[in-house]
């Protein structure tokens, strides 16, 4: 059992504290009903929150963590000691990333139960798998020489390629849709869907107002930002907006109070706090990109701007998607533009005739 340790950091209160986290195979329960499972990762963000709703016949599972022999054994450690044999009734995943799905239909299949999720996240879960084994296609060569890899980073994308299915226990071949401002009854209690978008297509989050609570999935997380990319699928795409807009909307709708559940790091509450804290860290990287274009510069040349850090080849495609899509936005709003050279390098340059557009005269945010 985790000890209440309250600590505050950057307006942010942490009732577990910054730190604590249960032992893999001991649920710690948040609120009456909601239980707190966190599985291991094998990477640097070397962990996943997932959440064990109780029913009245049974239990829901809100995400399931990678498919790896030991996120496996923790979930049939808790089936066994934790529920004791009670069924689980559904499984919610918030969104198609692997650490949330990939044990989704191997539980589905044990259980006999239904995966719910919105229609986006299972097509484009279906299609990333569909890519499993495959060489890389054209396009995305295309794409990533675009934003300038030379050689050996174009031939790292070709090996890691295809590696998503990997990831990812065979799917479903049904799932019950899940849709925006829907509600569903749990454990007695009423949970409605609150849809964002930008990290991904169509991420649902649950909010309950008997608890004051928000599982928030990747759509919020306390302490890092999500990743919001553009990729090959979608070279024109403009991510970032929808999630500024999308995040702008949890504030417009959910109440400052809740305790926010998110799939990495710790439990807290400052809801409104962290997505005013979001929208400035993406409105000071906008500034920051728009102001290195003073000369014209390939995607690569622009990771300075955002990143304090020396993006090795393990970064390289995370930071290029997410370097897109500032430069996406840019050039939606008109503050840049766009050549391509003869070696299909594209570059980008600030707009002199363009006013730079803040992100603040651009959506409405609450304080």
């Amino acid at each position: 059992m985790l000890k209440v340790q309250d600590e505050h950091y950057r307006g942010l209160h942490y009732p577990w504290g910054r730190k604590q986290s249960p032992e893999p195979t001991q649920p710690v329960e948040v609120a009456e009903g909601v239980w707190w499972v966190r599985l291991p990762l094998p990477m640097s963000l070397d962990h996943i929150n997932v959440w064990l709703l109780e029913d009245e016949t049974g239990w829901t599972v809100v995400d399931t963590g990678l498919a790896s022999t030991a996120s496996r054994d923790i979930w049939n450690e808790i089936f066994k000691d934790f529920l004791k044999g009670q069924p689980i009734l559904r499984v919610i995943c918030t969104h198609m990333h692997p650490d949330h799905i990939g044990l989704a239909g191997w539980i589905c299949e044990q259980h006999d139960c239904e995966l719910w999720m919105t229609r986006e996240e299972f097509l484009m879960c279906q299609l990333m798998t569909s890519y499993t084994g495959k060489d890389a296609p054209t396009e995305g060569l295309k794409f990533y020489r675009s934003a300038g890899f030379d050689d050996p980073s174009l031939e790292g994308y070709k090996k890691r390629f295809g590696s998503f299915g990997k990831m990812i226990a065979p799917m479903p071949h049904r799932y019950r849709r899940l849709v925006d401002l829907e509600t569903m009854t749990i454990g007695g209690r009423y949970w409605q869907v609150i849809v964002g978008s930008g990290h991904s297509p169509e991420h649902a989050c649950l909010y309950c107002p008997a608890l004051k609570l928000l599982i928030s999935g990747d759509q919020v997380l306390p302490r890092i930002t999500p990743n919001v990319s553009v990729f090959p699928t979608e070279p024109e795409g403009n991510p970032l907006e929808e999630w500024l807009d999308s995040t702008a909307r949890l504030i417009s709708i959910l109440p400052h109070d809740v305790l926010v559940l998110p799939a990495h790091q710790t439990p807290f509450y400052g809801l409104h706090i962290r997505l005013n804290q979001i929208i400035d860290s993406h409105r000071i990287g906008l500034q920051a990109i728009y102001e290195y274009l003073k000369e014209s510069k390939r995607v690569i040349d622009c990771f300075p701007a955002l990143f304090k850090r020396t993006i090795g080849p393990e970064l390289l495609g995370l930071a290029t998607g997410e370097t897109l899509a500032h430069l996406n936005l840019l050039l939606h709003r008109g503050n840049i533009s766009k050549t391509s050279d003869q070696s299909g390098v594209s570059w980008y340059l600030q707009n002199p005739d363009a006013r730079f557009i803040d992100t603040d005269e651009h959506v409405p945010v609450a304080t």
